[in-house]
């Protein structure tokens, strides 16, 4: 019953969430704001595990090729389908859940616990859209940070392949521009506009509607991130069932 509870209230929170809309003067700074915060906070991260990520695949798949028979540029070939279908959008997105998901459920839910919330509210501010609202605006940029790996991630398997000594520069290019299918880069690009709103809203609302003391916040960051990544993975699966099938 919990679960269906928390779900009702995760859907009236969307609902409220546009109600009674902040003025654009404040919404602005609100906004610019969280873009640095969770956008170009989280680039040095994504940065450094795509890089290695694409690094690892590159080497697992040339270490698998024992075959004379299988061409070499299949290294390349397997990085940019493995980068760009699932490591950059999918795997990145877990990341983010930990790092973006528990700063906004923290930060939110700190300022439950020390009534910043309750005074907003007796101002007559609506809290949900001059908190949340934000945050959803902000991670719609999120597709960037997610571009970035995905160069990255075939920068680093590139990397790999040619200083490891498993592929040539050229067999690593032709494999990486074999067989290119143009719609999995907006396939990964829709998976990510969806999985921007989880990480914004789902930890918003653990944060938001938490209750207690300095503890709760730091189990209630905990619950958003593992509630977050679940979302993400059965969110992931539907949109692969429904957009490549």
């Amino acid at each position: 019953m919990k679960y269906l509870s928390d779900i009702g209230g995760y859907a009236i929170m969307i609902f409220d969430l546009f109600k009674k809309p902040t003025k654009w003067r404040i919404m602005k700074n609100l906004i610019l704001k969280e873009i640095d915060e969770l956008i170009f906070g989280s680039l040095g991260i994504i940065i450094f595990i795509s890089f290695f990520i694409g690094a690892v695949v590159s080497i697992q798949t040339a270490m698998n090729l024992t075959s004379d028979l299988i061409p070499k540029n299949l290294i390349g070939f397997a990085t940019r389908q493995s980068i760009i279908l699932e490591f950059a959008p999918t795997f990145c997105s877990v990341i983010m859940a930990g790092k973006v998901g528990s700063f906004i459920t923290s930060s939110i839910g700190t300022m439950r616990v020390t009534e910043q919330i309750d005074a907003l509210e007796v101002m007559g501010v609506n809290a949900l859209n001059y908190l949340v609202f934000p945050k959803i605006v902000a991670m719609m940029l999120y597709p960037f940070i997610i571009s970035v790996a995905m160069y990255v991630g075939i920068f680093g398997g590139w990397f790999a392949g040619v200083f490891g000594g498993f592929i040539t520069s050229a067999d690593f290019v032709e494999g990486v521009t074999l067989d290119f299918i143009p719609f999995h880069v907006t396939y990964s690009f829709i998976k990510t506009f969806v999985f921007a709103f989880l990480l914004a809203t789902i930890p918003s609302y653990h944060g938001f509607y938490m209750k207690g003391g300095a503890l709760e916040v730091g189990k209630a960051s905990t619950t958003s991130f593992v509630w977050t990544s679940v979302v993400i993975i059965i969110t992931n699966y539907i949109l692969t069932q429904l957009l490549l099938t």
